[in-house]
């Protein structure tokens, strides 16, 4: 079993962290705010986002031989997001994290 490696670790942690944003923000200030934000397509984006950044870190907890491919969707659907949120404007926090992850998945699809 190969161990893991300390940039592995970075990108679980900002897998997470950006599931718990992405889902956290949608969930309270998306709803709240109404109209743009709860477009359909962006809030399905937003969902996607959290959906995958949780998976991308569960199979890389699981040293999973699939995790690069995974990971490579991962930073796409991140990229996509935050690119989606920084458009519709006041959600920085989201930004912030999906480029983040995006970042170090990208590292591990390498």
């Amino acid at each position: 079993m190969q161990q893991m490696t300390a940039e592995m670790r970075e990108c679980i942690q900002n897998c997470q962290n950006c599931h718990s944003v992405c889902l956290s923000v949608a969930m309270t200030h998306c709803l709240e705010k109404g109209g743009a934000h709860v477009e359909q397509k962006h809030f399905r984006l937003m969902m996607d986002c959290a959906q995958i950044c949780q998976t991308s870190a569960d199979f890389m907890l699981r040293n999973s031989t699939h995790h690069s491919h995974i990971c490579a969707e991962c930073a796409d659907i991140c990229v996509d997001c935050a690119t989606s949120c920084e458009a519709i404007g006041d959600m920085d926090e989201c930004v912030a994290a999906c480029r983040k992850c995006a970042e170090t998945c990208r590292q591990m699809a390498a």
